[in-house]
């Protein structure tokens, strides 16, 4: 068989391509492909949107974000038929649009809409946020002109945009460097300052500041009234377990247990690393994870919220971490740890009593950063409480970059 390539003479052009572009017959007006930009924030990467360009009624957004991102593989799990990468890291979407009247004038210079698409199945989960991607929110909004950054001149100038997520109803900051180009200020990405782990090279830093961040799925920050509940789960091999967790409501919802927990529930010995990829510790987790949800009257069904995650003591010789997790999501081990969970642990070690308090205690000062070890590496998060035990924000340091920007079909 012949493959023929036939090439054009007139320049590509994102006018050009839209001007012929497909309609789907059960999608009428939406335009295939799309605009979009492909970006990184953190640890994860995706598509971003404008909110204009997606049908009004939301219902008819999973075709088309099913067909980005190339799901489901139900076969392969790899989205080889779209811009997903076979990882929940990187099979995500962020839809942006101007703000509404009241956030407007509440001073909310733009609104995101998180999507965590599934890779073998054709979930579109709504329930969550992103925080790694919620670090580009506000760079993406700049460059498409949909708001002005707010101008900080010190030692180096910087922008701010109050941004609003629609799937946990907080706002959260973003701050980054900018620079006077053209008369108008544009953020800057490629100054090399810093680093994160799990992403090679330095980039400038964004600082992501989550105001009130508490309840964003539960309306409570510990959903139980309790800083350590225990949850009784049968395992693959027909046994019951009970193991302690605790379940805390900041950012996103995530069910935390600890190392000891499991190894005691799954006769691990102390001295042997636990096969997070080995279908006993998956399955266990997940259990723990369905029934941390029930007690925080979350749907036990939808992985993607709450996550799961284990806690750890550093190794004696770690001197760079205070607290080591391993983190699930939809399912699978994340390769660094999901911004939202670090967030969440960062505001439960905070909070007396839980897993995670427990864990750092006489490890770190009072008001210091946590230091979290992951599978990529550290990574450190701050939490600011008012004297009541009331988060007043939570707050990391992210890079991001930008990787594409064009035209996607769907």
């Amino acid at each position: 068989m012949t493959s023929l390539l036939y090439l054009t003479r007139t320049p590509f052009s994102v006018t050009s391509v839209l001007r012929h572009a497909r309609h789907s017959s059960s999608l009428a007006g939406v335009a295939n492909p799309l605009p979009a930009s492909f970006l990184r924030g953190g640890t994860s990467k995706g598509i971003f949107l404008h909110r204009a360009h997606l049908p009004p009624d939301r219902s008819q957004w999973d075709a088309v974000f099913l067909g980005i991102m190339g799901s489901p593989d139900a076969q392969y799990g790899r989205q080889l038929n779209g811009m997903g990468g076979g990882v929940s890291s990187v099979s995500k979407i962020c839809v942006v649009g101007p703000p509404s009247e009241a956030h407007k004038s509440a001073g909310i210079d733009v609104e995101y809409t998180f999507a965590q698409v599934g890779i073998r199945d054709s979930v579109v989960d709504y329930s969550g946020n992103c925080g790694n991607l919620s670090s580009m929110i506000g760079v993406f909004a700049v460059d498409e002109g949909m708001c002005l950054p707010r101008i900080s001149q010190g030692a180096k100038t910087t922008g701010a945009v109050r941004t609003f997520n629609s799937n946990t109803n907080k706002r959260i900051d973003n701050t980054f460097l900018v620079a006077e180009r053209g008369g108008r200020f544009v953020p800057v990405l490629d100054a090399e300052q810093t680093s994160i782990a799990g992403v090679p090279g330095r980039a400038s830093p964004i600082l992501l500041d989550f105001i009130a961040p508490s309840g964003a799925r539960t309306g409570r920050l510990l959903p139980t009234g309790r800083p350590q509940d225990a949850v009784r789960v049968a395992l693959s091999d027909s046994r019951e377990a009970t193991l302690p967790v605790s379940l805390v409501d900041a950012t996103n919802p995530t069910v935390f247990t600890s190392d000891r927990g499991l190894r005691s529930a799954l006769g691990i010995p102390d001295r042997v690393p636990i096969d997070y990829a080995e279908f006993g510790v998956v399955d266990a987790l997940e259990r723990v994870r369905q029934a941390g949800a029930r007690l925080m009257g979350l749907d036990p069904l939808t992985q993607a919220q709450p996550k799961v995650a284990v806690l750890g003591p550093p190794s004696p010789d770690d001197v760079d971490a205070d607290v080591v997790i391993n983190a699930f999501s939809m399912g699978v081990l994340h390769r660094a740890v999901p911004m939202t969970v670090g967030l969440c642990l960062g505001v439960a070690a905070c909070v007396p009593r839980t897993l995670a308090s427990d864990a750092v205690r006489g490890r770190r000062d009072a008001g210091e950063l946590l230091r979290i070890r992951h599978p990529g590496g550290v990574v450190e998060v701050g939490a600011e409480m008012d004297n009541q035990g009331a988060v007043r924000s939570a707050r990391v340091i992210r890079t991001g970059r930008r990787l594409m920007k064009g035209v996607v079909w769907w």
